[in-house]
């Protein structure tokens, strides 16, 4: 950099505009194609540790979560949610909490003993029976690799691992996409060097990939990739998942956060998700406290200033949840390296 020239923020010139908005309305952003429904920035999640933990209650938070604001809501085959989420759609249109159940966006998740050509309709007609829905708005590969056929267990035996046909299975969530079964496909924990063996033989591309996303883990290079081809970004483990068997306390300990959070007196979650959203990235965030639920839509009528995000920019990187499991000297992905392609 020469002599007197101003440091600028690298996400300067490609911050989006986001409106002010209420603590009950949550901007959207447009996915590919005009006829998919935009997708609302702000998630919440329904995967905790273990699955399937709050089962009991999960159809009660996700009833308040409604009345909080929240209209996007993310669950899989695997975290054991989609039948208490299915409770709480219906349960919310019979107390009128929303007038159709196409004022929601729904997303959920291709679990990997299901990833083979003529599974995957079968598991999506499973998650529509579990939510008592006729579609879904978003349903994705959950990760890029098989299980043997059988249970939806999380841990997996290693030695069930197998290589994903990744050309079938997309051509079986066209067609799911075709029939009317999902507005909108995608996956999740891909890779730009995946998505770009997707994208070599799909007829439609992938409208989102969902991967972890955080100020500690900020994903340039991946989202870039997908800038350019067209692909939303959606951000899981925002605040780093802390107290989870895979997350991190990085994230919600990091001194420049906190100082930025003071500076605007606000939360750290609430600077991570503001920071996530100005980069054009959806984010699924959990909590069931109610109070944190609520203070987690609180990020729409203030932004950060260019020297905050210039900091953030420049935190040190460190992924929070590398996924061992997925890698066996037998398996598909024998390394780290192998099952994220150098992004890592």
């Amino acid at each position: 950099m020469e002599a007197g020239t101003k440091m600028q923020s690298p996400e300067k010139e490609t911050r989006p505009e986001l409106s002010t908005m209420s603590v009950q309305s949550v901007p959207t952003f447009p996915l590919r194609s005009i006829d998919e429904k935009a997708i609302p920035l702000i998630g919440f999640g329904t995967a905790e540790d273990p699955f399937g933990a709050s089962r009991d209650t999960l159809k009660e938070t996700i009833i308040e979560a409604i009345k909080l604001g929240y209209r996007h809501f993310d669950t899989a085959a695997v975290y054991q949610s989609e039948q208490p989420l299915g409770g709480a759609i219906s349960d919310a249109l019979r107390l009128g909490l929303i007038k159709s159940r196409d004022e929601l966006f729904i997303t959920s998740k291709l679990w990997c003993s299901d990833a083979h050509r003529d599974l995957v309709l079968p598991a999506l007609h499973k998650t529509l029976k579990n939510l008592k829905l006729e579609y879904v708005d978003l349903y994705l590969i959950h990760w890029p690799l098989s299980l043997k056929p059988g249970k939806h267990d999380f841990p997996f035996k290693k030695e069930d691992m197998v290589p994903m046909d990744i050309k079938s299975v997309w051509e079986a969530m066209e067609e799911c996409h075709d029939i009317g079964l999902t507005k909108s496909i995608g996956v999740s924990n891909f890779s730009c060097k995946k998505l770009e063996t997707l994208l070599s033989s799909a007829r439609i591309p992938p409208a989102v990939n969902q991967v972890e996303m955080s100020p500690m883990w900020q994903q340039k290079k991946l989202r870039k990739f997908c800038e350019e081809k067209g692909i939303v970004v959606e951000a899981y483990s925002p605040l780093g998942a802390k107290g989870a068997v895979w997350g991190t306390n990085q994230v919600m300990e990091c001194d420049v956060l906190k100082e930025i959070a003071q500076a605007k007196g606000k939360s750290v979650a609430q600077v991570c998700l503001r920071w996530a959203c100005e980069q054009g990235v959806c984010v699924i965030v959990k909590s069931f406290n109610k109070e944190r639920m609520k203070q987690n839509l609180d990020i729409f009528d203030w932004r950060l200033s260019d020297d905050e995000l210039l900091k953030i920019s420049q935190l040190p990187q460190c992924k929070g949840y590398p996924a061992l499991e997925f890698v066996s000297d037998d398996g598909p992905f024998k390394s780290l390296q192998e099952l994220w392609d150098g992004e890592i």
